[in-house]
């Protein structure tokens, strides 16, 4: 039955309101006086008459009033609000009435009970149909709605679980927090646990969710969390940090899944605002690649330090247009300059540095996908090697302050093409700040590894592969990379840039590095799967190993040579590496141009391996 007039139309649920206040109200006056007189047979002058006036003097009122326009199932206190103000206002019509029509031995008192019983009456009955209804809509819910808890019962928690209690997604059953004087209380009617007691909670609700709800917390703390719980094979969301949250209230749509970065991310270290904003501040800043993973996030870091000017240079037409539209959003009145451009041509980067003034170049324009590049070896030596000269080239003609390259550590002792050219590129800048006449523009670069998330890279490919139902695709067990969230690597660029001399090399502190399979199955069981293997043949997701690519190492480094020094930031180290004069690269780079040219694959990599001495490519390898 309940289910029927649930499902009513509007109209008809509001029709039934008002027959049920048609019948309340004389109710509530019968009542009235009936404890006024104290009897429930009571017998005034008129009676029958106030009877019939009392509807239809109260549903006139309450319909301006908006009393029949609420939708009982979100009612708040600004309904009762509007019954009282609709019944003291009949009471009052009544009262005139009364006194008009000349009616004696009418008690005047009963007007006051039956105010009070109005406002009580009219109020119960929409507070008992919206229990009816939200109890009907909670058990149709119940069985469609996950189960899960709540990691984290301060505000965060409290009002995640408040927007929680009407989603037809979420069922909140339990908290678990770590504050000892939260354990066995009961916040929103959930009741808070002790994480030690996880699994028989995790049992007895038959949980099939977490959701982490610790903004304030340090990375470090949430990838305790996370290594806590996925084990139990819950799938596991997270709210985001405090940064992400400040002057905002919580919402559902804040919720994302746990990513990987959960646990593979450091705690940042705090950045150093001088460095930040050095070659920043009040200039006029320019990033190649600027569509790219680093390159974008590079401009979102650097439009926040209040650049003059920052000019986009991308070859990709979508991929400029997608960074520009982001940055607008930023809401600065910061000049952006979207520029379609390959940093190969030279004449073009040079007009374009002279027309803005340019004074600090990010140069991220790279091809870094090892395969593609190892299949096409003269588009990928022109873009990393020719594209960084013709890029250093029009920074020292129009005398460009600073100019930064965006390396990697596949540069070092490369065994592909992909890092045989970064290395060359690397080399490259170093011959150009130590030419003579560089005209004090300081040439410096900034070399680390992967960056989680970004394209090319095994996460994306991963997520992917769980979405399709697997199998996960890994190249060798023991392969290991290192891993920095984008956002890091691009703070730390800026403040290395800021450091340089000339000349120098920046390593970024990578941390620990990680195996590939292990990654592989935190994604799997991250996802709320299991891995599918020999111990378990009935789980959701394979891992298929299926052999390094071409020019692919098992593991990277980050320092061709053991001389490396400190900087003022903990996360940044300055390597001492050789180098050759300017004299020798002008032959290196009119070779390398022609092998390109003339598409000449066989040329251009004998040429890597004549400049760049550590290079030894795959093949040349021993058995691994």
């Amino acid at each position: 039955m309940l289910k029927i007039l649930t499902s009513l139309p509007r109209r008809q649920k509001q029709l039934l309101m008002v027959l049920c206040d048609l019948f309340i109200l004389p109710f509530s006056y019968w009542v009235a006086l009936a404890l006024r007189l104290s009897t429930w047979q009571p017998v005034i002058p008129g009676m029958a008459l106030l009877f019939i006036a009392i509807p239809l003097i109260s549903v006139p009122i309450f319909i301006p009033l908006g009393l029949y326009r609420t939708v009982i199932r979100y009612a708040d206190e600004r309904l009762m609000t509007t019954v009282i103000y609709g019944v003291s206002l009949t009471v009052l019509v009544l009262v005139l009435v009364v006194v008009m029509m000349g009616l004696v031995g009418v008690p005047r008192s009963s007007f006051v009970i039956f105010w009070l019983l109005g406002i009580l009456f009219i109020g119960a009955t929409r507070w008992l149909a919206r229990r009816l209804i939200r109890g009907v809509e909670r058990r149709q819910l119940v069985e469609k709605r996950q189960k899960i808890a709540i990691y984290g019962a301060g505000k965060a928690g409290i009002q995640l679980a408040m927007a929680l209690s009407s989603s037809p997604e979420f069922h909140v059953l339990a908290f678990f927090d770590d504050k000892e004087d939260l354990h066995g209380t009961e916040l929103f009617g959930i009741r808070v646990h002790s994480p030690s007691k996880a699994e028989k909670i995790i049992a007895d609700f038959d949980l099939q969710g977490l959701i982490l709800a610790v903004p304030s917390a340090s990375r470090t703390r949430r990838r305790e969390i996370i290594q806590q719980f996925e084990k139990f094979g819950l799938s596991l969301k997270t709210l985001p940090g405090m940064a992400e949250l400040v002057g905002g209230k919580i919402r559902i749509e804040d919720l994302r899944e746990v990513g990987i970065e959960d646990l593979l991310g450091r705690d940042p270290v705090p950045p150093n605002e001088d460095l930040l904003s050095k070659c920043i501040e009040e200039k006029i800043v320019l990033v190649t690649g600027a569509g790219g993973s680093i390159g974008s996030e590079l401009c979102r870091q650097i439009i926040q330090r209040r650049p003059l000017k920052l000019v986009l240079y991308e070859a990709s037409e979508f991929a400029l247009y997608k960074i520009e539209q982001d940055l607008q959003h930023y809401g600065t009145e910061v000049q952006i300059v979207a520029v379609l451009g390959d940093v190969k041509d030279q004449n073009h980067m040079q007009s374009i540095l002279r027309l803005h003034r340019v004074q600090t170049v990010y140069h991220a324009a790279a091809y870094k996908h090892v395969p593609l590049v190892e299949w096409n070896v003269p588009a990928g030596v022109a873009n990393n090697v020719l594209g960084t000269f013709s890029a250093a080239s029009a920074a020292l003609i129009e005398k460009v302050e600073t100019f930064v390259l965006i390396s990697t550590d596949k540069a070092v002792r490369p065994t592909n093409v992909m890092g045989a050219s970064k290395r060359l590129a690397e080399l490259v800048l170093q011959a150009f700040a130590q030419r003579s006449d560089n005209g004090g523009t300081r040439f410096c670069m900034v070399r680390f590894g992967n960056v989680l998330g970004s394209s090319g890279s095994v996460i994306p490919l991963f997520k992917d592969q769980i979405r399709r139902g697997g199998p996960i695709t890994v190249t060798h067990k023991e392969v290991t990379r290192f891993f920095m969230t984008i956002p890091e690597a691009a703070q730390l660029v800026l403040q290395a840039g800021a450091m340089g001399s000339g000349g120098d090399v920046f390593v970024l502190d990578m941390g620990e590095s990680v195996k590939i399979v292990d990654l592989a199955r935190k994604m799997i069981e991250l996802s709320g799967l299991s891995v599918k293997d020999e111990k378990n043949p009935d789980g959701d997701i394979a891992i298929a190993i299926t052999g390094l690519r071409p020019g692919e190492k098992l593991y990277e480094e980050l320092l061709i040579g053991g001389n490396v020094s400190k900087t003022t930031h903990s996360r940044i180290m300055r390597a001492e590496e050789s180098f050759f004069p300017w004299a020798e690269f002008e032959t290196a780079i009119n070779e390398l141009r022609q092998a390109c040219r003339d598409q000449d694959s066989l040329k251009a990599r004998s040429l890597l391996h004549k400049w760049v001495q550590e290079y030894q490519a795959a093949g040349d390898l021993h058995p691994l």
